[in-house]
């Protein structure tokens, strides 16, 4: 405080020496009386404000020495201990406070905080902890349409496409995934489904373990799985852009897709682009291993035999190489090649060979909000070669192989914020055996343009339009349309881009 006062005649002072000082016009000259008057007054009203607040700032500075010099007085003296150590912490605290300052009143304990109110955004978390946690989730679709065919399961070749006319509720599933420790990752994927009599199925669709600290890029899986061949055959059914899968994948991974128990190893190769090689080795029997071990599937005219492992070589083996490149900063370009190789049930020692391309195209501005807008391209196209075996009796066949192949291809634009546009083309050989060349060329066609509508990232509502013609369905020609309702509970694990 005292420094403020003795700054106070100095600074007048120098408030006084400025307006004494004549000032100069850029001529050198001295300036007219008015304007040194003007100036003046200017400089008084400039000083009378510096006093005011210098005023309020001594009065502060005087309530707070008026506090120090009041907690000061009442401080008690601390005594020393024996041999001038410094006193303990606790006694200067107690000596410091106010002796007549009175023990605060004890308070109610603090009420718990309300919780948030949960939102559809945040996963149903469970078991969470430092080293470990479960997330689950709830997804279900639902189908209603008519076709021009009653037989709807002979158009329609997916297990969780629509299977009538009316209501169908071809995929409810229940997803779990989590940190099993610093070293795995767990997912368990339970499906519920009504067929066609409104009969419950349940199928234990997968459950695997993937490594996550494993040296070198590597990372091994194992279980029940889905195997990598292509790019459809990876995704739940919640996840395709269609209300049904492609025919391609139906003709060669049959209603189920191309899944078993094995194993999978995948190696991140270090490329200055995104490549990754698989190779998975799983068993190969049964309706999820639709062209190779299926005794439940008559091909080609040949009654299934019900072959078991002998040895390695009668075990599912699929390899598949991708790659990513960015074309531009707005466009993506992802394409791969896969191999499917196994026994199938048709002779002791015949065999199946599946090869297949993809290929994937996404364009989206940098400009973009919230992912639209955006166009995508995808395309597969596959080939089987299906070694058949002799079949005797009255309608005999000789040993030969057989071969089948098909390709779709479909396009997506999402044109504005949730609404999707999309157009998908597919195309199947006919594989009936006998048939001349022509007409396994002229094959079965379906041509099918939807609409998708989502109104949060949680739901989704589609309407499609199918178009069948071909030989092998009921009719020649069919149409079918289908509406889709489709609700999420809870966070699902992201899918592959």
């Amino acid at each position: 405080m005292e420094r403020v006062r003795r700054r106070r005649p100095l600074v007048a002072a120098l408030l006084v020496a400025a307006m004494v000082g004549e000032p100069m016009t850029s001529s050198g000259q001295t300036s007219q009386p008015d304007q040194l008057r003007q100036e003046l007054e200017e400089m008084k009203e400039q000083l009378r404000r510096v006093e005011e607040q210098m005023k309020k700032q001594e009065a502060i500075i005087q309530k707070q020495q008026a506090v120090i010099d009041r907690l000061t007085a009442q401080k008690p003296a601390v005594a020393a201990p024996v041999g001038g150590a410094p006193p303990p912490p606790e006694q200067v605290q107690a000596a410091a406070a106010p002796p007549t300052a009175p023990a605060p009143a004890p308070q109610a304990p603090t009420p718990e905080k309300p919780r948030e109110p949960w939102s559809p955004s945040q996963p149903i978390t469970l078991l969470s902890g430092a080293r470990g946690y479960m997330n689950i989730s709830f997804d279900a679709l639902m189908d209603f349409g008519w076709s021009t065919t009653s037989n709807v399961t002979a158009i329609e070749t997916g297990d969780h496409d629509p299977l009538q006319r009316g209501f169908t509720l071809p995929n409810e599933e229940i997803f779990l995934d989590g940190a099993v420790d610093p070293y795995f990752k767990g997912v368990a994927d339970l499906v519920f489904k009504l067929d066609e009599n409104n009969n419950t199925d349940v199928e234990l669709e997968e459950v695997y373990l993937t490594t996550t600290a494993l040296p070198w890029n590597l990372q091994t899986k194992g279980g029940q799985f889905f195997s990598e061949f292509g790019r459809i055959n990876q995704q739940h059914p919640h996840a395709w852009d269609f209300v049904d899968q492609p025919l391609v994948i139906g003709r060669m991974f049959g209603p189920e897709g191309l899944r078993n128990p094995g194993a999978r190893l995948s190696w991140l190769v270090p490329t200055p682009f995104y490549s990754e090689i698989f190779l998975a080795v799983q068993n190969g029997q049964g309706e999820t291993a639709y062209s190779f071990r299926n005794s439940g599937t008559e091909f080609f005219g040949r009654p299934p035999l019900d072959r078991t492992v002998r040895n390695p070589g009668d075990l599912l083996y699929t390899p598949r190489l991708v790659a990513s490149f960015d074309l531009t900063d707005s466009q993506t370009l992802v394409a791969g090649v896969s191999g499917a190789f196994g026994p199938n049930d048709s002779g002791s020692s015949t065999r199946t060979q599946i090869y297949g391309g993809d290929l994937y195209w996404k364009w989206k501005p940098s400009w973009q909000a919230g992912g639209f807008p955006f166009l995508a391209f995808q395309t597969e196209a596959l080939g089987r070669r299906f070694e058949a075996g002799p079949v005797g009796g009255t309608t005999p066949l000789p040993s030969q192989a057989l071969y089948d192949w098909g390709i779709y291809s479909q396009l997506l634009y999402g044109f504005t914020q949730r609404w999707v546009a999309g157009v998908r083309a597919d195309w199947v050989s006919n594989n009936a055996s006998g048939l001349p060349p022509a007409d396994r060329l002229a094959g079965r066609f379906r041509w099918s343009p939807n609409l998708t509508f989502f109104p949060t990232e949680f739901s989704k509502i589609r309407l499609q339009y199918n178009y069948d013609h071909g030989k092998t369905i009921p009719n020649g020609d069919d149409s079918s349309v289908w509406l889709q309702v489709e609700f999420l509970l809870g966070s699902h694990a992201a899918h592959k881009f």
